[in-house]
């Protein structure tokens, strides 16, 4: 049976094996989908392991992203505008690696919650593997403007360096600043740090917050709670990141299967469950 995995630290809490079951059962595959632990220090022999042990392919969660792209001897466009990837995929003739953070954030702010980014300004809250994955697609849905605001200013400017160019081809205004100076009234807001794990409501002030707001935590469940609070409380529609979650995972899925699942039915299926 092909084998594939999530591999994390911590990776315990991932609902990846679940989406993906869901959608082989959906779509007539056979596999296993399995969680990896990886020490910060062992990821690069997890992955090696895991691939020698013939598995197919894995997902990246935090904090390797950027390392798994720096494996990969064959990356996607996006991938490498990113430096990053989520996805990889064990080819014979060399390792294929993706990032489809962003295009599944995209596809769930647009399609399923029915938000347009077009023309509208939007902060982006983190520098890290998240928002170097979505950074890029997010400028393809032509937005005005986009601020990228991080504790460490040195790198949100770097995120914003390797993507200003196309930026400027979209006719998109992309800068970075810090958490303090993010600006006001944003039509989006998405937090793509890991504060919400410490149970942190948001990294930045709520002036950032345009009344009637979509703020995003790319975390789900409970984890998301203190943000989705502090959203709703200042006037703004919360939303948490189980659509994302579910549409990365179709576009790994896609990758590595070469069937598109159904998004839906999965999506309603896993706010059932939490």
């Amino acid at each position: 049976m092909d084998r594939y995995a999530v591999i994390g630290h911590p990776v315990k809490h991932s609902r990846s094996p679940r989406i993906h079951a869901l959608f082989a059962a959906q779509t007539g595959q056979t596999l296993d989908y399995d969680r990896l632990e990886s020490a910060p220090e062992a990821f690069t022999q997890t992955v090696l392991a895991f691939a020698a042990s013939g598995a197919r392919g894995c997902n990246i969660t935090v904090p390797f992203k950027f390392e798994a792209w720096q494996m990969a001897a064959h990356r996607t466009a996006r991938a490498e505008l990113a430096q990053s990837a989520n996805t990889l995929r064990f080819d014979a003739g060399g390792w294929w690696a993706d990032n489809t953070d962003g295009i599944g954030l995209v596809r769930d702010i647009t399609q399923n919650a029915g938000v347009t980014l077009a023309g509208q300004r939007v902060l982006l809250i983190g520098a890290g593997g998240a928002a170097a994955g979505s950074l890029g697609p997010l400028i393809d849905t032509q937005p005005a403007e986009i601020v990228v605001a991080n504790r460490s200013v040195a790198k949100a400017e770097a995120l914003v360096a390797r993507h200003q160019d196309w930026a400027a081809a979209q006719g998109v205004r992309l800068h970075a600043t810090d958490l303090d100076h993010a600006g006001e009234a944003f039509d989006g807001v998405i937090n793509a740090t890991a504060s919400s794990l410490g149970g942190a409501e948001s990294p930045v002030r709520a002036g950032v917050l345009k009344p009637g707001a979509l703020a995003l935590d790319m975390m789900y469940g409970a984890a998301a709670a203190g943000f989705l609070a502090w959203a709703e409380t200042h006037g703004a529609h919360g939303r948490d990141g189980l659509g994302m979650l579910v549409e990365q995972a179709a576009e790994a899925f896609t990758a590595w299967r070469g069937v598109r699942p159904d998004t839906g039915p999965v999506l309603a299926q896993l706010r059932t469950e939490l």
